[in-house]
């Protein structure tokens, strides 16, 4: 088993910035890619970024240049680094953690951003 904390969550004005922290524990020695998914109000989750070097998020182009993700692997810690928020960007994020075929999920953190 694996479980996940995320923290770094809050209220920012458009422009501004965020980073989102996750960190594991369990088994972490099994764990493989790991990301970052977000949940809007009546949308499905989605992911935003992840640490699998040939995968593409979905939702790409909308943060590219601005989200950043970074796994620490010495502190079992992954990281987003959200810059030049915008108010769609507000959502529930959730931190992942791929073993094998099994996914885990962080309890999720709330992201808010004003215009």
């Amino acid at each position: 088993q694996v479980q996940l904390v995320e923290s770094g969550g809050g209220a920012v004005q458009a422009g501004g910035s965020l980073r989102l922290t996750c960190v594991s524990s369990g088994s972490r020695s099994s764990i493989g890619d790991m990301g970052w998914h977000r949940q809007a109000p009546g949308k499905e989750r989605e992911l935003v970024a992840t640490t699998r070097r040939d995968a593409i998020p979905p939702d790409a182009d909308s943060v590219k240049g601005r989200f950043t993700i970074a796994r620490d692997t010495v502190k079992h810690t992954v990281y987003l680094y959200m810059d030049r928020m915008k108010p769609e960007d507000t959502a529930v994020y959730y931190c992942n953690a791929k073993v094998g075929s099994k996914n885990f999920w962080g309890q999720g953190t709330q992201v808010t951003v004003s215009s």
